[in-house]
């Protein structure tokens, strides 16, 4: 993402490359995000996703409760169901990520975690 960071401010470069490096079928929670970059919080990353996300695997960032992004739920579960990430269904029916399952802790290794802050 280094040819984008004239355009994007230093901390949206970094939630963004984050989301990139989550495995395909697997997710992390806005504050899982947060927390990994140690900076920011849900709200930041949510902002950054929000506004910078579409060119990058904004499906595998997502809210605590599983819920699929409100507005891209089709889109979101299309991605879901073809990357094979784990999924449930609510009593009333309704298709909601598997968080146990699929929620990803980022443990790609320190040295990952290291080139995000450069």
């Amino acid at each position: 993402m280094g040819r984008m960071s004239e355009e994007l401010p230093a901390y949206a470069e970094r939630v963004l490359e984050a989301a990139e490096r989550i495995p395909p079928g697997r997710v992390m929670t806005y504050g899982d995000v947060a927390e990994w970059l140690g900076e920011g919080g849900p709200r930041q990353v949510g902002r950054v996703m929000a506004l910078y996300g579409g060119a990058v695997p904004w499906w595998r960032v997502v809210r605590a409760d599983g819920v699929p992004l409100p507005g891209s739920e089709r889109r979101a579960l299309e991605h879901y169901r073809a990357e094979a990430t784990p999924l449930r269904t609510t009593a009333a029916g309704e298709p909601r990520l598997d968080m146990r399952r699929a929620r990803w802790d980022g443990d790609g290794g320190e040295a990952d975690r290291d080139e995000v802050h450069t």
